[in-house]
């Protein structure tokens, strides 16, 4: 594809001499400029994969992938018992879910109560993993469990007593007030969720039914799959079934949310492959000037029997080079970045003080990151492209060069 000629020519131009030190600089910032561009485009779009990854897979294994409220109708057993014979491969639990209010120590903390068959704890994961104080077997009748976070800000641990406020009214010989009890506290969960370890409790169903004045007919359903991405299929079956009930996967739920996340990750991709097209652009205005520099050498090739061919191609390989070696150290370091990033953010939060990646903001515990196969060789052919193209046209300029012209006055 490229004669030895070729390939000498374009070695020479890569180390040019010392009165070309300009030419030099040129040819450093633009290597430094792609593979500082591919690196960051490859660290973000491994945080913002593993940002998203991480938050479905915690919003997956903390909430149900289809929920069945009562709407015209409540769910009776009959309807329980079908949905148990048809999905024999999901988890499906009687669950009450309601606001309520903790009272300790002065302190007042809205929050939402999760009321879950202690029987039916088995079947979910969650409980399983990320219970981190107590046990589930503490998980009786007048016991609650409560999110890390909830924990810390209440100053509780497992065996104390806290007082519950319902938002459901009672009629007392003083008038109707919210309904009050006190409850021990069984275990403690952390979801890696901040935002779930913050605000919310689970009771035992037998407990919350009469917390919020309900009997058992008015329980929703949640169900657990296998294939969470195919909540939407299982979902327009069970409409199918009974019109009377309203369901909703969790995809309803945060299709909003996740919406934004992809859209913000695409305006990332395209607001930081303009550091690529700049340093690109470097690219052009070096072998410009190298060209330009390179006049009276390439007149005496063309006149030596060089084929015009020949020179576009020796400039177009010293542009290319560049960027493709450029993009290859960018690959390099931007892996290397994604795969340490958790690491470096304590380190430099320790060094300088700084909080890089708040619990509270972006409800992680710690920086997310995946390595995406498809983002890398997205960005790869992305930057080859591009160097291409600026090592391509520049290189044109050499059929401009008039052979005698530039001899005249040698």
């Amino acid at each position: 594809m490229f004669t030895t000629i070729e390939k000498l020519i374009t070695i020479r131009n890569l180390r040019p001499r010392k009165k070309e030190g300009f030419l030099k600089v040129i040819s450093i910032f633009s290597f430094l400029g792609i593979m500082l561009g591919v690196a960051i485009l490859i660290i973000v779009m491994s945080v913002m994969n593993g940002f998203r990854s991480e938050l479905t897979q915690k919003i997956l294994g903390f909430n149900s992938h289809i929920t069945i409220k009562p709407y015209s109708a409540n769910i009776n057993d009959q309807f329980y018992y079908d949905l148990q014979n048809k999905y024999k491969d999901a988890k499906i639990i009687k669950t009450y879910n309601g606001e309520a209010i903790i009272l300790i120590k002065n302190v007042a903390k809205g929050i939402l109560i999760r009321g879950i068959d202690r029987k039916e704890l088995d079947k979910l994961e969650f409980f399983k993993k990320n219970i981190i104080d107590g046990k589930l077997s503490n998980f009786g009748n007048g016991k609650i469990i409560l999110g890390k976070q909830l924990a810390i800000e209440l100053d509780v641990v497992v065996g104390d007593e806290i007082n519950i406020m319902s938002s459901s009214l009672v009629s007392t010989p003083f008038g109707t007030m919210p309904k009050q009890s006190p409850y021990i506290v069984g275990a403690v969960f952390s979801s890696g969720l901040y935002e779930f370890d913050k605000n919310v409790a689970f009771f035992n169903l037998n407990d919350s039914l009469p917390f919020f004045e309900k009997t058992i007919d008015e329980v929703n359903l949640e169900i657990f799959l296998d294939n969470p991405l195919s909540a939407d299929l299982y979902k327009r079956e069970i409409e199918n079934m009974n019109a009377n009930f309203y369901v909703y996967s969790w995809s309803d739920l945060n299709k909003s949310f996740f919406s934004a996340l992809k859209v913000e990750r695409n305006v990332m991709f395209l607001i930081l492959t303009l550091i690529i097209v700049v340093a690109a652009f470097n690219i052009i205005s070096g072998l410009t000037i190298l060209i330009k520099n390179k006049t009276k050498e390439i007149a005496i090739l063309r006149s030596l029997g060089l084929a015009k061919k020949s020179i576009i191609k020796s400039f177009f390989l010293t542009g290319f080079l560049i960027g493709f070696f450029a993009t290859i150290a960018g690959l390099i370091l931007g892996i290397v970045f994604s795969i340490y990033i958790e690491d470096i953010r304590q380190f430099i939060s320790l060094v300088f003080n700084l909080e890089i990646f708040p619990t509270d903001v972006y409800f992680l515990s710690k920086m997310p990151s995946e390595i995406s196969l498809k983002s890398i060789l997205s960005i790869s052919i992305f930057s080859i492209i591009i160097t291409t193209l600026a090592s391509f046209f520049p290189s044109l300029a050499v059929t401009k060069i008039k052979t005698i012209e530039a001899l005249k006055y040698e």
